[in-house]
C-alpha cells in the first residue's frame, strides 16, 4: 500500500483499489467520496537520500529539483514537478531535464535538434568557387534552402541573396567565357 494515498478529509490511508481508477470511492474511515490519481513517480522506489523536502506554502507542490521553488507543472514522463525553469516544453509535453537527457541517450527523442545543416553558408561557398558547376549548384542549394529554418541562432537570407547572385554571375560569366570560345 502506497503512503502516499491519504483521505484528504480524514488522513486515513486509502486502499489500492481508489487509486487511477478515474471514478470516486468512498473513504473506508470516514465515507467521502475521493478520487486519487498519482503520477508514474509514486511508484518508483525511493532511494536513500531523496526524500522530497518540505513545501515552503501549505497547499502547494514544490519544484523536484528547486524545493524552495512553487512547482508550475507535473513532467509528462515520470511525473516529478517542475518549476518554470526545470520545465521543458518539446512538441507539447512538458519534460524534465533528466527525462529530456534519459530520453536523448536512448534515443527516444528523434526529433531533438542539437545541430543543423546551414544551407546559406554552403550556398555562398559554392558560389565563391570558379567551377564550371558550382554557380548553378549554388543557386539551386540556395533555392532549396530559402524556406528552411537558417540557422539554430537567428540569422538574416542575406547568405542567401548573395549566393544567388553570385551563382548567377558566375553562371552567366561561364556562359559569355563559352560563347566567345565558340
Amino acid at each position: 500500500m502506497l503512503e502516499l494515498a491519504t483521505c484528504p478529509h480524514c488522513q486515513m490511508l486509502l486502499p489500492e483499489d481508489a487509486i487511477n481508477q478515474g471514478v470516486l470511492k468512498a473513504c473506508p474511515s470516514c465515507g467521502v467520496q475521493v478520487g486519487i490519481e498519482l503520477y508514474p513517480a509514486a511508484f518508483k522506489p525511493q532511494r536513500l537520500g531523496q526524500a522530497g523536502e518540505a513545501i515552503l506554502v501549505e497547499g502547494e507542490a514544490s519544484c523536484f529539483y528547486h524545493p524552495q521553488k512553487r512547482a508550475a507543472i507535473p513532467c509528462a514522463w515520470c511525473g516529478r514537478f517542475l518549476c518554470a525553469l526545470c520545465d521543458v516544453e518539446l512538441k507539447g509535453e512538458h519534460i524534465c531535464p533528466v527525462c529530456l537527457e534519459g530520453g536523448r541517450r536512448k534515443g527516444k527523442l528523434t526529433d531533438l535538434e542539437n545541430r543543423r545543416t546551414l544551407y546559406d553558408t554552403l550556398a555562398l561557398h559554392l558560389s565563391l568557387f570558379p567551377f564550371l558547376i558550382t554557380g548553378p549548384a549554388a543557386i539551386g542549394v540556395a533555392l532549396y534552402a530559402w524556406k528552411k529554418p537558417t540557422s539554430i541562432l537567428r540569422r538574416s537570407r542575406l547568405r542567401l541573396y548573395l549566393a544567388v547572385f553570385l551563382g548567377l554571375a558566375q553562371t552567366a560569366g561561364w556562359i559569355i567565357l563559352m560563347m566567345q570560345d565558340s
